[in-house]
C-alpha cells in the first residue's frame, strides 16, 4: 500500500530532496567497475541523488548506497515508473516530484548497459 512520506503529500520530507538531480544515466558503482559491471534495473536515491543498481541485479548497489549513507528513501529510475521506497520500513510511497531526468534514457536498453550484460544475464538476478 502506499502511503504519503509525510501525512500531507507535498510538504518537505526528511531524507527527500527534490531539488537535487540525478548522479547520471546509470549505477555509479557499475560503470566505475565495482562489482559485476551491469544492472537489470535502476534505481535514484531521493536525498542525494545516487543512481544505482537495484536489488533483482547481481551487485544490488542502489540499497547498499540507501543503508550506508542513512538515505532511505529510493525512487525508481525506469521510464513509465513513478514510486518512492523506503528501505527501512520496506514500504512504497509518494512524495515530492524530483529533479529531473525522472528515468534514464529511453534509448538505454534494461539490462543494461547494452556492452556489458552477460548472455546469460537472467541467471545471475536475485
Amino acid at each position: 500500500m502506499s502511503q504519503d512520506t509525510d501525512g500531507s503529500g507535498g510538504d518537505a520530507v526528511p531524507g527527500i530532496d527534490p531539488d537535487v538531480p540525478p548522479s547520471g544515466d546509470g549505477c555509479a558503482e557499475c560503470l566505475s567497475g565495482e562489482g559485476a559491471g551491469w544492472w537489470f534495473h535502476l534505481r535514484r536515491c531521493a536525498a542525494c541523488g545516487h543512481v544505482g543498481c537495484c536489488d533483482s541485479s547481481p551487485s544490488r548497489h542502489a540499497t547498499t548506497h540507501a543503508r550506508t549513507a542513512g538515505h532511505p528513501f529510493l525512487a525508481s529510475f525506469e521510464p513509465g515508473e513513478d514510486w518512492l521506497w523506503n528501505v527501512e520500513t520496506e514500504q512504497y510511497y509518494r512524495g515530492p516530484a524530483l529533479h529531473p531526468p525522472l528515468a534514464h534514457p529511453v534509448d538505454q536498453p534494461a539490462p543494461g548497459p547494452r556492452d556489458r550484460v552477460p548472455t546469460d544475464w537472467r541467471q545471475h538476478l536475485h
